[in-house]
């Protein structure tokens, strides 16, 4: 209020009823702001709420300390009688029905501490510094602290391939698909690094009765983190350009009649053998051999029965697809990568008695093959394993 100089003035404001006196500043000490700033926090939530706030584990942690805290102004006659004459909306009072929490035999800091504060000397249930929600305490349980990779060099050529791969159009990159599957060896962009699934443990049951799985994540800035399927899952998820880098997209690439402005790469040939091996005769309809030729089919099998990579034996063409502009090398990977549970493993000797392997042979249906090559095509074999058992494909 400002300064009046004159008797005059003082004397018509006494007669207009306005007192003149200076006004009295009540002065609170430290603790005392402290216990009134912590019941404004209370009542914030409770305006924005519309309930006082509930212990539980279920709870939001700031709600459980919330409701802590009224507990303990409730109790104290010290905070009563500091914030009673604030309590507009009769906070302090407690419901009939209320049930408050057993916290006598817990002092501030063992409270504090089991439920997930970090209360430092000095400190006291009125005053709480930043406090985790229960979201952020978690991610930090589940996700590991990057680190540097050590073995990073084998994995250098890698992301500069894939780079190359982009640069080119071989390979692409997809909107992550919420929750879609997580296999080793994917890649995927987030939070603008590319990182790639190197190594995948032990499925177990994880939160909410779910499978999870720990996991070796590789960073293309040359860092690595020992962190959980679901939380990258989540982290992709969180990330709105998150993308998912396919393998080499062929979808564009297959035809089954020659166009003009074709780059013939090759084929994927599925054999089947002739051999009168008992177990192969047995089984004939199902045991395939899965290749990519840049040249004819027919001419590369012309001297299959002296050769042991077709089980030294005449074999049928039963199904070709054209390729263009692909690295046959990288196709012919993939598919044996994906067919891989259904390897079958065949030793022979050749012509001079030498023990060889033949190693692309498979038991599985011809279906199974040609699904496989569409989901190639269509951009999502990423999210599909191949069943021995069920001899089908299966999303993963």
């Amino acid at each position: 209020m400002a300064k009046y100089t004159t008797d005059a003035d003082a004397d018509l404001l006494a007669e207009l009823g306005v007192d003149t006196a200076p006004s009295q500043t009540a002065q609170r000490t430290p603790r005392e702001e402290r216990i009134i700033a912590g019941f404004e926090d209370i009542e914030r939530f409770v305006a924005e709420q519309g309930h006082l706030p509930q212990h539980g584990e279920d709870r939001d942690i700031f709600e459980r300390l919330y409701a802590v805290r009224l507990d303990r102004l409730r109790e104290s006659a010290e905070c009563r009688a500091i914030l009673e004459p604030l309590d507009a909306k009769g906070l302090l009072t407690p419901a009939a029905n209320a049930q408050l929490a057993e916290v006598d035999e817990l002092d501030d800091e063992a409270l504090l501490a089991s439920l997930g504060v970090d209360a430092t000397p000095g400190d006291d249930i009125t005053q709480l510094t930043y406090v985790r929600s229960r979201q952020e305490i978690k991610a930090a349980e589940e996700i590991a602290q990057r680190t540097p990779c050590p073995d990073f060099k084998q994995f250098k050529p890698i992301f500069k391939q894939v780079q190359q791969d982009l640069a080119s159009g071989v390979r692409q990159t997809l909107k992550y698909q919420d929750n879609a599957a997580v296999n080793q060896g994917d890649l995927f962009i987030l939070d603008g690094q590319k990182v790639l699934v190197a190594d995948m443990g032990e499925f177990f049951v994880g939160d909410h009765g779910r499978p999870d799985a720990r996991l070796r994540a590789v960073y293309d800035n040359g860092t690595e983190s020992n962190l959980l399927l679901r939380s990258l899952q989540r982290a992709l998820n969180k990330d709105k350009v998150s993308r998912r880098i396919t393998t080499p997209d062929l979808g564009p690439l297959f035809s089954d009649t020659a166009a003009e402005d074709d780059l013939p790469t090759g084929y994927i040939y599925v054999l089947r053998s002739q051999s009168d091996d008992p177990y192969i005769a047995e089984h004939r309809s199902v045991i395939h051999k899965i290749g990519v030729t840049g040249g004819d089919v027919k001419k590369r099998i012309a001297n299959a029965k002296k050769d042991p990579t077709y089980l030294l034996a005449e074999v049928e063409i039963v199904a070709t697809f054209k390729l263009a502009n692909i690295n046959r090398t990288g196709m012919e990977a993939l598919l044996h990568k994906f067919f891989d549970s259904a390897r079958l493993d065949v030793g022979l000797q050749d012509r001079f008695g030498i023990p060889v392997k033949a190693r692309e042979w498979f038991l599985l249906p011809l279906e199974a093959i040609e699904e496989a090559i569409e989901k190639i095509k269509e951009g999502t074999i990423e999210q599909f394993r191949y069943d021995p058992e069920a001899a089908r494909l299966t999303q993963t």
